[in-house]
């Protein structure tokens, strides 16, 4: 009897010391989302910045997730008009590598305020926002990373261009440096990998203004969309894709980039766009992500990484114009890896 109580203790004394092991690592993962000495915590990390503009003062809906000192990442959706649904996917991966990153819906999109005004559709304007925005959020040269997708790697690299000093670290995702470089690779890369009558089709509706025209939209949307932008059957798309498109601000982005992601047509604003001889000025690290299936050149975008003054190169050979969404692994190791090398200054 007592041989099983001695027993019994020990197993109880063993059992006691394993449940501890969760228990130390909760406690050290809690900091990770511990909110209580933050301003927002009744928010869940949300705050409406104010933005001083030419036409008066809008406020833009941010989010915050995590707690990390040295690694805050401002996430730049695309677009224009899009939103940061998109980027939910983030949460599947950079909470568990302790990177704190922020939601950010630029003005114009979703939450944030949409006044309609079409002065403020403008590379410099949306520049100085996200400048108010990292004050706002009081990021700098010791934490601060941009994380641009599409549109918002335009802003990313124009806000190196004038606000590298504030920065830690630029990731450039799946846009290139010139917009007359993106309409070459569309129209004699992408364009004639489509059925030629489909791409007739396109061409005549687009030669003709009918860039809302259901039609023109759905070709698009079925023939050119699940080859270059997102590499699932529409069907299966993610309900954060889906939401981000059905709530895209359409009459912004057809101003600035046109009537879809099939190039950049008619005159809008981001036509002439192109900053390749600037890019030696970067001298901030950065990372530009290429899919080897992307509406962006890949090619285009290993060279950017070779023209920056300390740049590296991600490619995801699975991937699309949404590499993080189909070629999630790849996607996210290699942008987690950037991050946490400049962080040690091991880049």
């Amino acid at each position: 009897m007592k041989t099983f109580s001695a027993l019994l203790l020990s197993l109880l004394l063993l059992s006691c010391g394993e449940k501890t092991k969760p228990e130390e690592k909760s406690t050290a993962d809690s900091s990770y989302l511990d909110y209580s000495d933050r301003d927002d915590k009744l928010s869940g990390g949300v705050k409406l910045i104010p933005i001083e503009t030419a036409s008066g003062t809008f406020k833009v809906w941010t989010k915050r997730v995590g707690n990390n000192p040295d690694m805050k990442v401002l996430l730049l959706h695309g677009g224009p008009g899009a939103t940061h649904e998109y980027f939910e996917v983030f949460d599947s991966y950079f909470p568990n590598a302790g990177i704190e990153y922020y939601y950010y819906d630029q003005l114009e999109s979703a939450y944030s305020d949409q006044p309609n005004d079409s002065i403020l559709w403008s590379v410099d304007r949306y520049v100085d926002e996200v400048e108010q925005v990292r004050q706002a959020l009081g990021l700098d040269s010791t934490n601060f990373y941009i994380l641009g997708s599409s549109w918002g790697g335009i802003l990313g690299m124009e806000y190196a261009l004038k606000h590298q000093d504030k920065m830690k670290g630029l990731i450039i995702s799946n846009m290139m440096a010139s917009i007359p470089d993106y309409i070459k690779y569309a129209e004699e890369v992408l364009g004639p990998q489509l059925d030629p009558d489909v791409l007739k089709e396109i061409r005549q509706l687009e030669s003709e203004g009918k860039f809302t025209d259901p039609r023109y939209l759905e070709l698009v949307g079925t023939h050119y969309y699940p080859k270059h932008v997102l590499r699932m059957p529409p069907d299966q798309w993610p309900d954060p894709v889906n939401r981000a498109f059905a709530n895209i601000n359409y009459d912004l982005y057809l101003t600035m980039q046109g009537p879809s992601e099939f190039g950049v047509v008619g005159d809008a604003k981001l036509k002439n766009w192109d900053i390749k001889d600037q890019l030696k000025k970067i001298t901030v690290p950065t990372l530009a992500i290429g899919g080897a299936h992307d509406t962006m050149d890949p090619e285009h975008m290993e060279w950017i990484a070779g023209e920056v003054q300390n740049g590296r190169y991600l490619h995801c050979p699975e991937g699309s114009h949404l590499a993080m969404y189909d070629d999630p692994e790849t996607y996210f190791e290699g942008v987690i890896r950037f991050i946490k090398d400049v962080d040690k200054g091991e880049f």
